[in-house]
């Protein structure tokens, strides 16, 4: 199963925080995050889904200054951050 991550948080403003999100490839490529990056709005909160290939660095690089300086750019409330690694499936 191909390791998927969910990071959920509360923004300051949607709109600001879209912009800014999609500005950040080459971050994202650095956590070793393959494409697409699916992710939804809804009020003040946001879910992204990424799918790294090396889980380690990407949690390396997401609790990094670099990281923590994007959110801050994009208007994420960081201590509202939670990520959850997708380990388990139910098949049916």
């Amino acid at each position: 199963m191909a390791t998927k991550v969910v990071v959920i948080a509360e923004v300051e403003d949607p709109k600001t925080w879209e912009k800014g999100f999609r500005t950040h490839g080459d971050l994202f490529r650095s956590q070793s995050v393959k494409k697409p990056i699916d992710f939804s709005i809804k009020g003040n909160q946001i879910a992204v889904c990424m799918r790294p290939k090396d889980l380690d660095k990407f949690m390396e690089i997401f609790e990094s200054e670099a990281t923590a300086d994007a959110m801050k750019v994009d208007g994420v409330k960081r201590e509202t951050a939670q990520v959850f690694v997708l380990d388990q499936r139910f098949e049916l």
